[in-house]
């Protein structure tokens, strides 16, 4: 006879009381915007590509090659778009503003020391500029 004909649970259920969700990052901060904690997995992530850009900074520092000065480019601009203002429902997977506008500001002065090891004025469309 099949289990769900006695009514037999498949999986053990969570108890309401679990510390699971008292400690989670997930719970709201109180700020009464709905915010999440600073431990989001969102911004885990955007400080992550920041590593990942000093990583290439260093690198194209060092080599000085085409590739590598164009990687460090890239990782810069995917850095200056992870760091525009959220909207309103996406508030809580960007970086504090505080933090944000001195990130931005690291990106315009990444884009300059980049430009100048390529040897070339920054373009109009760029931070620098």
């Amino acid at each position: 006879m099949s289990c769900f004909l006695r009514g037999m649970q498949l999986t053990p259920a969570l108890p309401r009381s679990s510390k699971f969700f008292e400690n989670s990052a997930y719970l709201n901060t109180g700020t009464g915007r709905g915010s999440y904690a600073k431990t989001s997995p969102a911004i885990a992530e955007i400080k992550a590509y920041i590593a990942l850009r000093d990583r290439a900074l260093s690198e194209a520092a060092k080599l000085e090659t085409e590739a590598a000065l164009k990687r460090a480019q890239i990782a810069n601009d995917f850095v200056v778009n992870c760091l525009k203002p959220a909207r309103i429902p996406y508030q809580a997977q960007c970086l504090p503003e505080a933090e944000a506008a001195m990130e931005r500001e690291r990106c315009r002065d990444i884009e300059l020391q980049l430009t100048e090891l390529q040897g070339t004025p920054p373009g109009p469309g760029s931070l620098a500029a």
